[in-house]
């Protein structure tokens, strides 16, 4: 009998594999019935790393394409053609795979399922709806404003996959501090600004 592969060793043989492009449809596929949560893990977990300015955003976008659909209850993920079919450069990502893979190897150690009620249809509703707020952060162009929002999204993610309640609530800690940190920045933000044009406006 054929023992499914753990989502570690699906994540590293996206890197392992000699093909020069990877799709996210074929992303998908791999992952087969655990595609909506190790889809949020994966990119969740692209999203706390360093990657060039505006990287957040286009990496936001399965999230904020698959957040809603659990959200709503939806058994199968959709996501829009050109999202699906649009080819990313392996040799760019093989590094990220491999790393990522160490991750969730070190994290699936850790996890097991606890607090199953946590994860009744409501429950996992709830997870959708909180990493849809966190991807509408994660589309916005702030500079190192994906890494909270971002590790949230992955913690909730292996909590949904594990059927982890000890996670899910941590999530849901972070899922706060995350917003908190937020309301912090724009008001530092705002601040700034503030003192910026009076600063120009005692200038002219």
């Amino acid at each position: 009998m054929m023992t499914e592969k753990s989502l570690a060793d699906v994540i590293e043989g996206f890197g392992e594999d000699a093909s020069p492009t990877l799709t996210v449809g074929q992303m998908l596929a791999a992952f087969d019935s655990r595609a909506f949560g190790a889809m949020l893990l994966v990119f969740g977990l692209l999203n706390t790393l360093p990657l060039p300015p505006g990287s957040s955003t286009i990496l936001s976008l399965p999230i904020l394409f698959l957040a809603p659909q659990i959200a709503m209850g939806a058994d199968t993920p959709w996501l829009p053609r050109g999202l699906v079919d649009k080819p990313l450069k392996r040799d760019d990502l093989r590094g990220l795979f491999r790393r990522l893979g160490s991750i969730v190897r070190k994290m699936e150690l850790i996890t097991r399922p606890r607090l199953r009620p946590l994860f009744a249809p409501l429950g996992e509703r709830a997870i959708g709806v909180v990493c849809t707020l966190l991807a509408l952060v994660l589309v916005l162009p702030i500079p190192l404003g994906n890494l909270a929002p971002g590790a949230t999204v992955a913690v909730l993610a292996l909590a949904l996959l594990q059927r982890d309640g000890i996670l899910a609530l941590l999530g849901y800690l972070m899922a706060v501090g995350s917003g908190a940190l937020l309301f912090v920045s724009a008001h530092v933000v705002v601040l700034a600004a503030r003192k910026l044009l009076g600063v120009f406006s005692g200038l002219f």
